[in-house]
């Protein structure tokens, strides 16, 4: 609908009918001889008005009162206000433009200079409404965009992912677990650690590219990928190359350097890493080891503890909880150990009911 409406509000008829006489060529024009006046009219006018004229001082309700109402229903974000006034206070004036009015025109006025400074903001206004407008749609744009390429990376993801999967000859859970473990100790890291300034955004591409922390092992042989026994020394040589292998393929895979790369890149190379120094293949030590790679590690371990394997049967939940926490799987940052004592109960949970795999073979 077209805003082409003026609405004067103004106790005084002869106020009101000079300002519609310069603009009722222009404008359809609105009349409000009161506060309670000007109110009904703007929820019945309010989106053809294309700008009002307030008188500050009138019976009942005053123009600071209209202008409350105003604000309090959004109505200043797209209608400009230009009080008319025969004299005003400085606080009256202060408190007018606290609440947004783009103008004040003294008593009497010059109808031309009136005439100019009310088209030279009803365009401003227009410019403005225009360029957000514009603005929303192209978010709007990019929003789409972005959904439309999370959901074809995640595709991507879930086929490599799978990949690695069908050659371990596992459930074909295990990635979901990851994930999901992965996002209940990063609400904790997030929650009791702020100062690794882990945004929702930064969670939401940690989780997605903790599915592909193993996917070095599609170049791992078979003979060392499957036994079923203990790994001689240089088979498990091999197998700790899939950290490394990962990388090389995400370098193939790589289309530009950003946040989602950074951390799948991050969590392939460095999610065997130990706090103490002692993991592979960098031998990182500390706060040297990406916060990613650190919540990924202990969810791994977690669930391959908890996980029948060719190689093991499953740990019941205490015993892979305490397992962690007594450092006899890897060791892992206090901060992260404190993150996994909060969490483990919803582990347990994910494990035994939720995402239930104890007869995955």
């Amino acid at each position: 609908m077209e805003r082409n409406t003026l609405l004067i509000v103004d106790d005084i008829d002869l106020n009101r009918a000079m300002l519609k006489f310069i603009f009722e060529e222009q404008f359809e024009v609105l009349e409000a001889g009161n506060g309670d006046a000007a109110i009904q009219l703007l929820e019945e006018k309010g989106d053809q008005i294309v700008l009002m004229f307030l008188d500050v001082i009138m019976p009942g309700k005053s123009g600071l009162d209209v202008l409350e109402f105003m604000v309090e229903k959004n109505y200043m974000e797209n209608i400009p206000v230009i009080i008319i006034t025969g004299e005003a206070s400085a606080d009256t004036e202060l408190k007018a433009y606290e609440y947004g009015v783009s103008d004040i025109v003294y008593k009497p006025f010059t109808p031309k200079v009136v005439m100019r400074r009310t088209m030279n903001l009803i365009e401003l206004f227009s410019q403005r409404m225009d360029i957000e407008k514009k603005l929303e749609e192209r978010t709007s744009q990019l929003r789409e965009s972005r959904e439309k390429l999370k959901k074809n990376n995640d595709f991507l993801i879930n086929a490599l992912s799978s990949v690695v999967e069908f050659r371990s000859l596992e459930s074909g859970e295990h990635i979901q677990r990851v994930k999901y473990y992965t996002s209940v100790l990063l609400r904790y890291l997030v929650e009791f650690y702020p100062e690794y300034k882990l945004t929702e955004e930064d969670v939401e591409l940690i989780v997605s590219a903790s599915a592909l922390h193993d996917l070095g092992k599609i170049a791992i042989p078979d003979s060392s990928l499957l036994k079923p026994g203990r790994l001689a020394r240089e088979e498990f040589e091999e197998m700790k190359k899939h950290t490394v292998y990962g990388c090389d393929l995400l370098e193939k895979f790589k289309q530009e350097e950003d946040n989602f790369y950074r951390y799948c890149y991050e969590i392939c190379r460095h999610h065997h890493e130990r706090h103490d120094g002692k993991g592979y293949p960098d031998g990182l030590a500390g706060d040297e080891i990406p916060i990613c790679a650190q919540v990924v590690s202990i969810a791994d371990v977690y669930d391959a503890l908890v996980s029948q394997r060719v190689y093991k049967a499953p740990y019941e939940v205490n015993e892979a909880a305490r397992m962690i926490l007594d450092g006899e799987c890897g060791v892992f940052s206090p901060k992260i150990l404190d993150c996994f004592r909060l969490a483990k109960e919803e582990f347990f949970q994910a494990t035994e009911t939720k995402l239930s795999f104890a007869d995955a073979h």
